[in-house]
């Protein structure tokens, strides 16, 4: 038999594979009604392990586990649609909508000089009153307990990755991201003004930024030391005595508080930005937010994340970004946090939330925001 020959039987086999699997979508439309009707859920526990011992006995061994990949992901496909179907109607929550001069208190890390205050002054304006603290966690706190309508906090960083503290506070408190704000960062070695470059044996500042400056620390044979915050950081060094030692921070906060730039470029790579997260305890979203962010557990089974990515493609929705996390205290479990193209107001993309959270064991929708460049 020639190729033209086989590839001919080929298509005339999809083309039935094709018809067949439109109409057991058909039936799982009906079906999807049924549930809803009936107040029964879309998730029939026993049901899909059924259907793949089955195919599993009736295949040859050697194609056993080809064919329950392929019904596994056609009864994915059905989920999908059903989920869609099972939501027809429905009214869901929505977000208030972010208006920055609204916003009375916004609390940021750090001093003034921060990166987070540059972060929040792109986003609320000059004028907006920022409540500065030492940690991380004091953000968060102040706006759960509704001292502040607002939190920034750094999320990621061009050059070093992920900030591990922010995904930390993300996947164990509740609040909504309402912006992403896109800030450059200009790391500086600054000293005090009658301090000799030469006699400098420690830089302080904020892990991230010795890290993102490390060749210029490493080649220039000064000893990196952890500080809480690059403006806190740069006001330690100004009060200190101690003429060895120097900071890396912005050059405005280095001029804020009277230091002698020594290297007004110490980082490794340009440009250098770090994205922060404006969040608030409320859901709000601005008008026109078109990215939504979501973390989950993936389940230990073979495919699991395959599964769950498979979903994105049936709804037509774009990914945008996947982190894996194991973050402290989850015994090594695997967390995974998403970001994709939509909006909550979409009702297609409601559904998917619907269908993407059941069935897991950790689910949190993180919020619906766009991103200020």
């Amino acid at each position: 038999m020639k190729l033209d020959d086989l590839r001919k039987e080929i298509n005339d086999i999809d083309g039935e594979m094709l018809q067949l699997f439109l109409k057991r979508m058909e039936i799982c439309k009906s079906i999807a009604l049924y549930k809803k009707e009936n107040y029964l859920p879309i998730m029939q526990e026993g049901r899909e392990q059924q259907v793949i011992d089955k195919v599993r006995a009736a295949s040859p061994e050697h194609m056993a586990d080809a064919a329950a990949v392929m019904f596994t992901e056609v009864m994915d496909i059905s989920k999908c649609l059903q989920s869609e179907v099972y939501t027809w109607g429905r009214i869901y929550e929505k977000p208030e909508i972010f208006h920055p001069e609204n916003a009375q208190v916004v609390a940021c890390q750090g001093t003034s000089g921060a990166y987070a205050e540059a972060a929040c002054i792109k986003l609320f304006g000059e004028n907006k009153p920022i409540r500065f603290v030492t940690g991380f966690k004091d953000v968060v706190d102040l706006v759960e307990r509704g001292r502040a309508d607002f939190g920034i906090l750094p999320l990621e960083n061009s050059t070093v990755g992920s900030i591990e503290e922010t995904y930390n506070l993300m996947a164990n408190h509740d609040f909504y991201i309402t912006n992403i704000v896109r800030v450059e960062i200009t790391h500086c070695f600054a000293v005090k003004p009658d301090t000799d470059p030469a006699d400098v044996r420690k830089v302080y500042s904020k892990k991230e930024a010795l890290a993102q400056c490390s060749n210029y620390i490493k080649n220039c044979g000064y000893e990196p030391a952890e500080y809480t915050n690059t403006a806190l950081a740069a006001e330690m060094v100004r009060d200190s005595t101690d003429n060895t030692i120097g900071c890396i921070c912005s050059k405005s906060c280095a001029e804020k508080n009277g230091l002698k730039i020594v290297e007004e470029h110490a980082a490794d790579a340009y440009p250098n930005f770090t994205r922060f997260i404006c969040f608030s305890k409320k859901f709000m979203a601005p008008e026109g937010a078109n990215t939504i962010s979501v973390s989950f557990s993936v389940p230990h089974t073979p495919g699991g994340l395959y599964r769950i990515l498979t979903k994105f493609a049936v709804y037509g929705l774009n990914l945008k970004k996947i982190v894996n996390k194991t973050l402290a205290g989850k015994d090594f479990e695997a967390i995974i946090f998403l970001d994709f193209d939509g909006s909550y107001a979409n009702r297609k993309v409601a559904a998917f939330l619907d269908d993407l959270k059941s069935g897991m064991g950790y689910f949190k929708f993180l919020g619906n925001f766009s991103e200020i460049y």
